[in-house]
């Protein structure tokens, strides 16, 4: 049995968008993907590229049970201050590795340096974490490509519904 909405979260990395610099557009267009597919947002947050923050705010919504899926944008690549695949598997109690794998499989054929993508995905408690691109374009591909299934693995994790193997 699935209820109809979702509560998500939404935590931007970015020194620039967190000093005021640059419009967050990434996350704004999160947001609006998440709505689109039947998802509120409990709440949104633009941090600097800094680990502990962002773990701090992770384990926050985690802990206090204030969202069913954290959705990251940003911090992924290879810049020295990305740090958020660093983050979310600090603060995650197991992996799933499938969903990135999945995002970087999508869009390979789309944009090879996908390839150079770092992002993680993990669950704490009840709550389901995912590191989405920083870019705008590679946040529209890649989260609704998986949108559909965060659904059902929110299922699952909450104990909402129990089967997986579900096929011809």
């Amino acid at each position: 049995m699935s209820r109809d909405s979702y509560r998500a979260a939404v935590i931007t990395a970015s020194d620039k968008g967190s000093r005021g610099e640059r419009e967050d557009a990434s996350g704004k267009l999160v947001q609006e993907i998440l709505l689109a597919a039947g998802f509120s947002v409990a709440s949104y947050a633009v941090l600097p590229d800094e680990q502990d923050l962002l773990e701090k705010e992770m384990i926050r919504i985690c802990d206090g049970g204030l969202a069913d899926l954290i959705l990251t944008t940003g911090g992924t690549g290879f810049s020295p201050r990305d740090r958020t695949p660093e983050a979310t598997l600090a603060v995650v109690e197991r992996i799933v590795p499938g969903i990135p794998e999945a995002m970087r499989a999508q869009s390979m054929p789309v944009f090879k340096r996908t390839m150079l993508s770092r992002a993680a995905a993990g669950i704490r408690r009840e709550t389901l974490i995912v590191n989405l691109p920083g870019s705008p374009k590679a946040v529209r591909e890649n989260l609704t490509f998986i949108a559909g299934e965060l659904r059902h693995g929110i299922d699952i994790l909450q104990g909402r519904d129990s089967e997986c193997a579900v096929g011809p």
